[in-house]
């Protein structure tokens, strides 16, 4: 696909008026009415001059236009210069960075890419596109069948071959039509395949519930890990790895270090988590004399890019290796597919069997928590944690609480049900935005600081640290997601609300300055720390990446997951829009 893509760049001026000489409307009339209503989530792939992204962003879809052409995207954007277009550099079959950002789509739209991809390349990438689907979606390619007469790298295509691949993953046709074409290429003809997925469209919900409602459990175990799961899911994703098609690796430390944040509360408060659990860590395996019984730290400074020294780093890092050790005894071997003795999270040693060391420094760093090995989590039951955690966790929380008011009863205890929530919460360091404060009132010492949201100077007086994605909506104290806005904007109108595309749009360059004079002044001790905690929480956003840009491009797409997973309602900042 390198040559075509060459050639895009190349010929993308020519190309692009060419695609832009015919309307959505006409190219994809056959389309219209399976199109769900907007806003919906549409993933464009192989955007070319964004024609096609740019009239379903008009009728108010999210559209995200991943284009491999550097100059094509180059020009889609200047022509088509929408708030609700996110442009990605990717492309079949991997979609990596596609992938990565964690989004899923109600419409996929192929058009005129797949004789592109060789025929040995297209169950992958039909494959890859399934999995960014979401459950009821549609999946649109169009086939173009006649001479490559740019020698652009065309290889022949036929239906059959994507009703076979539709068959073969769960999905079925909905919808075949033929034309020609609209450019009046004679020797050219179209043809057009919609595909739906149904239900969920992979069997992670049944074998989750499976795990949740029906498994034997001995103990708490199985759910925890669960769960575990749901909360890197939420936070952390930025963390996991793609490995094939077929799995994500998750860092087992970081597995081991969420284990510790959940268990922690509920080892504090004698909880039991097993029938012989009398109290706090008696007869669990993971609680060890020199790991988590001498872990004099709160469970919340338990996260990704914290530091530790002298004796809580030694019991903290004994601790990991305890926790790790457990899970691979237990959940991982005991948690296996129906009627079949494979483990559903294989665990992978790094490459050697030696245990990892302590950091020379302290920090709890993606490579150290990498240095414990990595869980294996069959790709579509990820998708379905990252999609539905916000469903999926409150049942494995409902069962948990079933399980160990049973074993509470069989050692002839009642438990205290606010003692249980209160253990049982997964609660985020309170709204402190006192460092983000403490960086806005040196900034309005030196000079002028604006309001993101309405571009307002700020006083002492009216100076508010608004999160960008209210804690409501998802409670992240990260710096990156700490503004400083009008208190009045902040308390009256945004409130608890999603920023709208447009508003977010428009604050872009106030926020790419808000960032690079608060955390990334010279000498600032506070750079280091806004960097792990946008590549930990951020969609999409390399740990490599220096640039504020894509942070930014990050924080956009993460608007889109709020949105859309979790239908947050949205602040449109209406009086504040340029006209």
């Amino acid at each position: 696909m390198s040559d075509a893509i060459a050639w895009y760049d190349a010929n993308a001026e020519r190309a692009s008026d060419r695609y832009e000489s015919v309307t959505f409307e006409r190219v994809h009339g056959w389309l219209a009415d399976l199109l769900p209503k907007p806003p919906a989530a549409v993933l464009d792939v192989g955007a070319g001059s964004g024609r096609d992204a740019a009239h379903l962003s008009g009728l108010g879809y999210d559209v995200v236009a991943v284009e491999p052409s550097a100059r094509m995207r180059e020009l889609a954007r200047a022509r088509h210069d929408a708030p609700r277009i996110t442009w990605r550099d990717d492309r079949l079959p991997a979609l990596k960075d596609t992938f990565s950002t964690g989004l899923s789509f109600d419409v996929i739209l192929v058009s005129a890419v797949w004789m592109h991809l060789a025929p040995t390349d297209r169950a992958r990438a039909f494959r890859k596109l399934i999995t960014l689907l979401k459950p009821g979606g549609l999946l649109a390619i169009t086939l173009r069948q006649g001479p490559d007469d740019d020698n652009r790298g065309f290889h022949p295509v036929t239906v059959d071959e994507l009703r076979r691949l539709a068959t073969d993953h769960g999905a079925y046709v909905e919808r075949e039509s033929s034309n020609d074409d609209h450019m009046g290429r004679g020797d050219v003809h179209w043809k057009q395949i919609a595909v739906r997925l149904p239900d969920d469209g992979t069997d992670a919900l049944p074998l989750l519930r499976n795990v949740i409602l029906n498994d034997s459990k001995s103990s708490t175990y199985k759910l925890g890990l669960l769960r575990v799961l749901c909360r890197i899911a939420d936070s952390a994703f930025g963390l996991a790895e793609e490995q094939g098609e077929d799995h994500v690796a998750i860092p087992m430390g970081l597995v081991a270090l969420t284990w510790i944040r959940l268990y922690k509360p509920l080892v504090d408060a004698d909880i039991p988590q097993s029938p012989v659990n009398e109290h706090g860590g008696h007869r669990l395996g993971f609680v060890r004399q020199a790991g988590i019984e001498r872990l004099d730290v709160s469970h919340h400074d338990l996260r990704v890019g914290s530091r530790f020294s002298g004796d809580d780093l030694a019991a903290l890092h004994r601790s990991l290796l305890d926790v790790t050790s457990t899970i691979i005894r237990m959940p991982v071997r005991y948690m296996t597919y129906p009627n079949s003795d494979d483990p559903v999270l294989p665990f992978r040693h790094k490459g050697t069997t030696k245990r990892p060391p302590r950091p020379a420094d302290g920090k709890l760093t993606a490579g150290y928590l990498a240095s414990f090995g990595a869980l294996r989590v069959p790709m579509h039951l990820w998708m379905a944690i990252r999609r539905l955690s916000v469903w999926i966790e409150p049942a494995i929380i409902a069962e948990w609480k079933l399980l160990m008011r049973a074993y509470a009863a069989r050692q002839g205890r009642q438990l205290d049900e606010q003692r249980l929530a209160q253990a049982m919460a997964w609660l985020e360091p309170e709204r402190d935005v006192r460092l983000a404060r403490e960086q806005a009132d040196r900034l309005l010492k030196a000079g002028p600081l604006h309001c993101v949201w309405t571009g307002r100077r700020l006083t002492r007086r009216n100076l508010d640290i608004d999160h960008c994605f209210p804690w409501a909506i998802w409670p992240c104290g990260d710096l990156w997601n700490l503004m400083p806005a009008h208190r009045k904007v902040n308390q009256r109108e945004k409130r608890n609300l999603l920023p709208g595309d447009r508003i977010l749009r428009q604050a872009e360059e106030r926020i790419l300055t808000w960032w690079n004079d608060a955390y990334r002044a010279p000498n600032s001790v506070l750079g280091d720390r806004f960097t792990v905690e946008a590549a930990t929480s951020l969609p999409g956003v390399s740990s490599s990446s220096d640039r504020l840009d894509d942070y930014y491009a990050g924080l956009a797409l993460q608007r889109l997951r709020l949105k859309h997973n979790q239908q947050a309602p949205e602040w449109t900042g209406e009086p504040y829009l340029r006209k």
